[in-house]
Order: structure tokens, then sequence, then C-alpha cells
């Protein structure tokens, strides 16, 4: 078992643990709300049952994809098929095939944005994934089999050598990095992506 699994089945206990509720029973729950949407799941689960970032994404998470449910031993909980492609089916797509290798660039990314704050939430479509706090940030696509296009919304911010004008990339994000390499994900990007993260609070 990879430690990522190890790590998520802790997680499992140590909510049912805090809250008194299985991830089945949680998934559930949200279900029956009638969200369908990552965003109105999490909006919910944060909102109006106080759970934290972590727990809520894995509910979440977990509603949209019953194999994950599975995966974590909770295949017990009723749990019809979401509309649409379960959201890690979406990343598992974008960076399968040929684009493999550029995987690490998107893990970076995430691990960066996710350390600005809980309220980080991933929003994966079919060809990248949104960044979003209370609007979108920025956005992650692999555009070719060697380059990540790191799509980021900022105001006011004139466009250099590396932080290129958007143009016909993507009309949602202002500007445009373009990364080969995981190094990449540095200090500099960081910042600009923390930028865009505080604008859109």
């Amino acid at each position: 078992m990879s430690n990522v699994d190890q790590a998520a089945l802790t997680m499992v206990a140590n909510l049912q643990r805090n809250t008194g509720r299985s991830l089945g029973d949680w998934v559930q729950q949200t279900l029956a709300t009638g969200a369908v949407k990552h965003g109105e799941m999490m909006k919910w689960l944060k909102g109006e049952q106080g759970l934290t970032h972590g727990y809520a994404n894995l509910i979440a998470l977990s509603a949209r994809d019953p194999s994950l449910l599975a995966k974590l031993g909770q295949a017990s909980a009723a749990t019809p098929a979401a509309a649409g492609a379960p959201e890690t089916d979406l990343v598992e797509a974008q960076y399968g095939g040929d684009k493999a290798s550029l995987r690490p660039i998107y893990d970076a990314l995430l691990a960066a944005v996710q350390g600005f704050g809980d309220d980080v939430e991933e929003a994966p479509k079919k060809a990248y994934v949104s960044l979003r706090r209370k609007r979108q940030f920025a956005l992650v696509q692999p555009s070719t089999k060697t380059r990540v296009d790191v799509g980021v919304q900022l105001k006011g911010v004139p466009a250099g050598a590396r932080l290129e004008a958007s143009g016909s990339f993507n009309a949602m994000v202002s500007h445009r990095v373009r990364l080969s390499t995981a190094a990449e994900v540095d200090a500099e990007l960081v910042g600009w992506l923390r930028q865009a993260y505080d604008d859109a609070g």
C-alpha cells in the first residue's frame, strides 16, 4: 500500500473518531442534499457542517467517485455516480499517456497553492484544473507533452519575459507562465500565485 493510500485510510479513521460518522455516512448525507458539483459539496460540508478542508475534500471526492469509496473500504454506502466524469479521473486523463512525465509539475503546483489556506478548491475540467477561492485565481493545463501552462489572474500587473500576457491561451486569466520541469515551480511563480489567491478572497 502506498503512503498516499495509508494517509487516506488514516484520515478516514480520524474522520469517524472526530465526528462520530463514517466516511460512507458522510457521503450519503452529502448526496442527500442534492449537491452534485464538488464546490457545492465543499460549501455544505465546510460551511454548514464545520468540517476542515481536508475532511470535506475527501468526502466530496468520495461522493463523486464511488470507486474511491470502495478503495478506502467504505463500499457499503449507497453512492450513485455523480453527473459527469469523476474529478480524479479527469486529472488522471490529463496526465496520462505521453503527458505522464508532467505530473510532478502539477503535484508541485498543487502542494504550493494548498499552503495558502484551507479555502483553495481544485476544480478539474476536461483539459485543465481550475484553482479557486471565492473565484478562480489560476488554472493548470498540460498543453503539450513537454509543457504545462499555468494561467494566473493578476490585476494591473504588467507582463514580462516569464509572466506572459495570456493572449489567446485562456480568456479567464490575465497571464501565463510556461513550465517544463517541477523545479520551475519556484518562489517567483508561487509569489504570483499567492498574489492572485489574495486578490480572489
